[in-house]
C-alpha cells in the first residue's frame, strides 16, 4: 500500500516493484530497478527516505527516523531479510545482514557487509569495505574482492526481480500436485548452488 502523509505523496520510479503487502508512507523517493519486498514499511512521515537506483529492501524490513532526519540507502544497497534502519546512510553497494539493526546518524560505507544479526549503536561510522558483525557491532576485518562480487551478483538478481515480478507475479490458487511440465529454476541462480 501507498499512502500519502502531510501532503507528502511517495515518488516511486516506474521500473521499482513495491509488493502490494509492503507499506510505503509520506516523504519517500524510490529509485530505479528497486525491490520492495512483502511485509516492508517504510516510512517517511517524521523525515525523507531516499532509496536510489537498484537497492533492494527484503521482506519484514522497517525504515523509519527520528524527526526532521533523513535515511539514504545508496546505489545497490541490500538490506536484508527482517533489517530495521533507523536514521541511517547506507553506502553504495553494502549489504544489511538478516534482522540487523541499524540506528540513528550511523553511517556505513561503500562495499560494507553487515553480518546478520549485527546491531549499530547510534552515530557509529563505518570506513569503505568494513565486514561489521555483533552486538555490539565490530569490524573484524576488510571485505575482500571475492566477497563483494558475491554480494554484486545477489544484489543484480535483485534489480531483475521487479521486472519479473511486473511481467509473472499474480495471486492463484494452489496447485494440489506437482505437475510434470513444473518450470525449472533460471540459469542465472546457479550461480548459488555452486557456493
Amino acid at each position: 500500500m501507498i499512502y500519502s502523509f502531510n501532503g507528502y505523496i511517495p515518488v516511486i520510479n516506474e521500473s521499482s516493484f513495491v509488493h502490494p503487502q509492503a507499506t510505503v508512507t509520506g516523504n519517500v523517493i524510490i529509485g530505479k530497478n528497486v525491490y520492495i519486498g512483502p511485509g516492508a514499511a517504510i516510512r517517511g512521515d517524521w523525515g525523507e527516505i531516499i532509496i536510489e537506483d537498484g537497492c533492494n529492501v527484503q521482506e519484514n524490513c522497517t525504515i523509519h527516523m527520528f524527526p526532521g532526519k533523513k535515511v539514504i540507502l545508496h546505489a545497490a544497497a541490500h538490506i536484508g531479510h527482517g533489517a530495521i534502519i533507523h536514521g541511517a546512510i547506507i553506502g553504495r553497494n553494502s549489504l544489511i545482514g538478516m534482522n540487523s539493526v541499524v540506528m540513528d546518524e550511523v553511517e556505513i560505507g561503500e562495499e560494507c557487509i553487515l553480518g546478520a544479526l549485527t546491531f549499530i549503536k547510534a552515530a557509529e561510522k563505518f570506513p569503505r569495505r568494513s565486514l561489521i558483525v555483533g552486538n555490539p557491532a565490530t569490524i573484524i576485518k576488510e571485505v575482500s574482492d571475492e566477497m563483494i562480487k558475491w554480494k554484486s551478483e545477489g544484489t543484480r538478481l535483485y534489480q531483475r526481480l521487479p521486472g519479473e515480478c511486473m511481467e509473472t507475479l499474480k495471486p492463484c490458487e494452489p496447485l494440489r500436485k506437482i505437475p510434470d511440465d513444473r518450470p525449472q529454476q533460471d540459469e542465472l541462480y546457479s550461480y548459488f548452488k555452486q557456493k
